[in-house]
């Protein structure tokens, strides 16, 4: 009977884990993780790290502390899962005309590892809920963690930290601008009248001292760059590099100056994706959090 209880309980943990990564697994703009074959992989590595999670607590009721050591594989093998996001993403990186840039890759990594900890984490408490109290304080339980895990695949965007305005695109002899932001030399005539056609200028201004570092680095800037042309497309070819969107820094301000060459000119609809485009943790800096900026020793 013992066998049969632990068996629901186990059965309880998986299928909470497993829908917990099957909610939080989704094909965006970005069409990655690849519809089918890659949610395929993805789901898969969920109902392991889900099993494994419901398995521990029947192990350590049992006193079965030996069985316990599978979970530390189990990290390795996640960490694995990390790897090989980052290798496939970099080798898909190359053929893009807008490039995501490592720091968006590595963003994009991490979230895959951090995902099946999280199932785990679900499959574990909602194993534990059903020993200790029932099929449905753990039903609860499982519908608690699927929430919990969907907050934790919302963090800060763009709009959060940024003011975004549409700005006008203008040259100054050879020198392209956006509003008084300098963006690149174009000296042929011909591209000049091609940039003014189909540009599109934006300028972000940061709402603190934290967010001028944050947006100032420049795997935040790429990451801009890319979603804006993933969603609305980019008129640019191979071989055309003065057809490119640049983002520059006013060095007086932190302001930034947003160049982008949509296929769809919409500046309402520019300017939501901009502010969708996620605040990459690696680019995060908190100055105003220093010790020595608080009166405190450094």
């Amino acid at each position: 009977m013992e066998i049969e209880y632990y068996a629901q309980a186990i059965l309880f943990g998986v299928v909470a884990g497993t829908l917990a990564r099957l909610i939080t697994l989704r094909s965006d703009y970005r069409q990655y993780p690849t519809y089918l074959h890659g949610r395929i992989i993805h789901l898969s590595l969920g109902f392991i790290a889900a099993s494994l999670g419901a398995l521990a607590i029947p192990a350590l009721l049992e006193m079965e502390f030996t069985a316990v050591t599978f979970l530390t594989v189990a990290a390795t093998q996640f960490r694995d899962v990390r790897n090989m996001e980052r290798n496939t993403l970099t080798e898909l990186d190359q053929f893009e005309l807008v490039s995501r840039g490592s720091t968006y890759i590595e963003g994009i990594a991490i979230s895959f590892e951090g995902r099946n900890y999280l199932v785990m984490f679900a499959a574990f408490l909602t194993t534990f809920a059903y020993i200790n109290w029932g099929w449905f304080p753990s039903t609860v339980v499982g519908v608690l963690t699927i929430v919990a895990a969907l907050s934790f695949m919302s963090g800060s965007s763009l709009r959060d930290i940024v003011e975004i305005e549409e700005s006008d695109i203008s040259f100054d002899g050879a020198g392209l601008y956006v509003d008084n932001i300098y963006i690149m030399n174009i000296g042929i005539e011909e591209r000049q009248e091609e940039l003014l056609k189909y540009g599109m200028g934006f300028i972000l201004t940061p709402k603190n001292i934290n967010v001028i570092t944050t947006i100032s680095n420049l795997g935040q800037q790429q990451a801009i760059l890319h979603d804006v042309s993933a969603t609305l497309g980019v008129y640019k070819d191979a071989g055309t590099p003065a057809l490119t969107p640049l983002i520059k820094r006013d060095l007086d301000d932190g302001r930034l100056g947003v160049f982008i060459l949509p296929l769809v000119r919409d500046a309402e609809l520019a300017k939501k994706v901009i502010g969708s485009v996620p605040v990459l943790e690696n680019a995060i800096k908190m100055p105003s959090e220093a010790t020595f900026l608080k009166g405190g020793k450094k």
